[in-house]
């Protein structure tokens, strides 16, 4: 087995053949036949040439090879106790019948998602969800103040916000809704439509003609499940901001292809190889 000093010394002596080896772990649409476009250095881009969608390669193909039944996700909370596990098949279900509620709100590709959630399982369901209709997901931080949400809000500029009615702390329970509503009104830009998840522990109203019941729109969202959509390698997966502690928030942005190749080839080394 090879040890993380081995690994580490092939990438950094060859990072355009080591990675270009990786790559092979991935399913591409369109599979890349250059590796690394550095004719912007430092501005370097992975796969220019290649097609991939991410969900896809997170869901869709383990059930293809025949991993439907093989545990996914388990959601287990050490604050409320509360326990799901959701197999292959059945968060593909969950996550194809939300982006085709994504759709039907008006999201397309290039659209920016803001995931204002605490750790639920419905927010892997809304990132992967995004991804899978060629969505650009943002995650901000569930309770984060309405000032610092708004100038999120109005950097990403979002089509849809997914949010939660609260998050759950050892000590108290947090009200998201009311933080929502503040950041909304104090942003310019505004989101076509809120979709929420009711938490037992609050109940959040929700604003005739711009918010929607989560559950809901889910369930209606089976009869019309979306596919993949094809996206470029070096198109945006997602948006993550600093803190914003040295000056305005900056938005980093992760593609799709250098993403995907470097989860799939992480999992099993960094966790399975030797210190040495």
């Amino acid at each position: 087995m090879a040890t993380y000093r081995d690994i580490y010394a092939a990438a950094t002596a060859d990072p355009e053949r080591f990675w270009g080896e990786q790559a092979a772990l991935v399913d591409w649409i369109k599979k890349p036949e250059q590796i690394l476009d550095s004719s912007r250095a430092p501005f370097y881009r992975w796969y220019p040439d290649a097609t991939l969608n991410t969900c896809y390669n997170a869901l869709d193909r383990h059930v293809i090879d025949g991993h439907a039944d093989r545990t996914a996700l388990i959601y287990d909370s050490a604050v409320t106790g509360a326990q799901r596990t959701y197999t292959y098949a059945q968060l593909l279900e969950e996550v194809a019948a939300f982006a085709g509620v994504l759709g039907a709100l008006g999201v397309t590709k290039g659209d920016r998602v803001i995931v204002y959630m605490p750790m639920i399982p419905e927010a892997v369901v809304g990132m992967l969800a995004c991804a899978r209709i060629g969505a650009v997901h943002s995650v901000v931080f569930g309770g984060f103040a309405p000032a610092e949400l708004a100038v999120r809000i109005d950097d990403a500029q979002p089509k849809v916000v997914l949010t939660a009615s609260c998050g759950i702390e050892p000590n108290r329970v947090i009200a998201y809704k009311p933080m929502l509503d503040a950041a909304l009104e104090l942003a310019e830009h505004q989101p076509t439509a809120v979709v929420l998840k009711q938490r037992p522990e609050v109940s959040a109203d929700l604003r005739e003609g711009r918010d929607f019941d989560w559950d809901l729109l889910a369930k209606a969202g089976r009869t019309d499940p979306a596919g993949c959509v094809e996206v470029a390698a070096t198109d945006p997966l997602y948006i993550l901001y600093t803190s914003g502690t040295t000056g305005k928030p900056k938005g980093i942005v992760r593609d799709n292809g250098g993403h995907a190749v470097a989860m799939a080839w992480s999992l099993p080394n960094i966790y399975g190889c030797s210190a040495g």
